[in-house]
């Protein structure tokens, strides 16, 4: 897979998952990059976390709201 559809599998995850598209693009162009922590500036890796973060919470959050959906059913 190339660098480009790494990204936009990366920013098509994060959006998904309610990251605002303009930090989605960001952190996917951070993360596709495969660049290390230390190459990166703090901004960069402030933007990057705080993007992975939020996806973390409401993937979760959807999973939960899918697993009472279907006990419910």
């Amino acid at each position: 897979m190339s660098d480009e559809e790494i990204e936009k599998i990366f920013c098509t995850e994060l959006v998904k998952y309610g990251v605002k598209y303009e930090k989605a693009v960001i952190s996917a162009k951070i993360l596709a990059s495969g660049q290390a922590d230390e190459l990166l500036s703090s901004e960069e890796i402030k933007i990057v976390k705080e993007a992975c973060e939020q996806w973390f919470v409401q993937k979760n959050r959807y999973k939960k709201l899918k697993a009472l959906e279907n006990n419910l059913v």
